[in-house]
């Protein structure tokens, strides 16, 4: 387990228990308590947690959390699902990606993707890392929303962005979410993005949320849409069974990859 990957695992730990001691992450992870010491010191710095006498404690900050911490999260689940939703693209249309690490996957497929570059494609983001990485391939024409970027997520979000989604349409929104019910639909931590996402989902002839499993079932602060507004969802084929059959008989199409 390299750093970045521990330092991910220390921050789910702290957010699904509250409250972390250094002895014992050093025997859970497997390092010195000098180097969980070090990690503890280094999250804290960045306001993630709150370091305490021989251990930490979660702060509100961890249940939203910084796009650098959550990429190692569910690495391979995510690779599969982003190679499933890149393949339903066709060359010449009009694609949406809100921010976040499977979108990001998305994104970086669909720049590889040799046939596409014929007939080019269009892609409409407010995320500002999305755009950082796509805007160097010449087959594809970036079209970023404007707003005020948020740390968290590289998002842009705020009245700004929605002038120009106001004026577009999409043939495909690739959608991420922090949570997602079959009841109860998409959600997002932070409000100006779940505005954002939604405004975009209204944008889209079809809304794909591409999800990991451990956000299904789940919901966050924020709605973003109901269930009945997303036309497929894709997650990893270990996914509950019930979860997905829930979402079919809402009317969503369910890929498990």
């Amino acid at each position: 387990m390299n750093r970045h990957e521990r330092l991910s695992k220390l921050l789910d730990i702290v957010g699904q228990r509250e409250r972390i001691d250094v002895e014992d992450m050093a025997a859970e992870l497997d390092v010195s308590a000098a180097t969980i010491r070090r990690d503890l010191d280094h999250l804290a710095e960045q306001q993630l947690l709150a370091r305490t006498r021989g251990g930490a404690v979660a702060t509100s900050v961890a249940y939203d959390l910084p796009l650098r911490h959550k990429t190692a999260r569910h690495a391979p689940e995510k690779q599969r699902i982003s190679n499933a939703a890149a393949r339903m693209v066709q060359p010449g249309m009009v694609i949406g990606l809100n921010g976040g690490t499977t979108t990001t996957e998305v994104a970086r497929n669909l720049a590889t993707r040799p046939d596409l570059a014929e007939h080019g494609l269009t892609v409409v983001t407010n995320a500002l890392n999305i755009a950082n990485e796509l805007v160097v391939r010449p087959h594809i024409k970036i079209v970023v929303t404007g707003g005020v970027a948020r740390q968290q997520s590289f998002e842009l979000t705020g009245p700004l962005a929605t002038r120009i989604l106001e004026e577009i349409t999409l043939d495909l929104l690739f959608l991420g979410v922090d949570a997602i019910d079959p009841e109860l639909g998409a959600y997002a931590h932070h409000e100006g993005e779940a505005c954002i996402n939604r405004l975009m989902a209204s944008r889209a002839e079809q809304v794909v949320v591409v999800a990991d499993s451990s956000k299904l079932g789940q919901r966050a602060f924020a709605r973003i849409c109901p269930a009945g507004s997303v036309h497929t969802l894709i997650t990893n084929d270990d996914a509950p069974a019930e979860i997905l059959r829930a979402f079919d008989a809402e009317g969503t199409s369910v890929q498990a990859v």
